[in-house]
């Protein structure tokens, strides 16, 4: 029997009978959910960080969305909020379009 102890998108089990195997599934309550969205979420960017090529990278850019979907409204965040704080952000810090790279500060 393989083990996964990971959350997975809502289609997953009725796949894996569909290949004759049985999924061994639970629900997982708030602060459970919450947190293994969050392990998800860096799974996902690690994912897309790894990514080669742009086709790739769009899907795995779709998962880190999906995620971060779920973690909104898990959290009763508006998605308008986090575009509101990244203007915000925008605004007062940039963006990174000019490639800026730090590679360290004088004192």
């Amino acid at each position: 029997m393989g083990m996964y102890n990971k959350l997975v998108r809502d289609g997953i089990p009725a796949k894996i009978e569909k290949n004759g195997e049985v999924p061994i599934t639970r629900t997982l309550d708030e602060v459970e959910y919450l947190t293994e969205l969050k392990k998800k979420l860096v799974e996902e960017a690690q994912e897309c960080a790894a990514a080669e090529g742009s086709e790739t990278l769009t899907e795995e850019l779709a998962d880190l969305e999906e995620v971060i979907l779920a973690l909104l409204k898990v959290q009763n965040i508006a998605p308008q909020a986090v575009e509101d704080a990244r203007q915000h952000k925008h605004e007062h810090r940039g963006g990174f379009a000019e490639r800026i790279y730090l590679e360290g500060v004088k004192e």
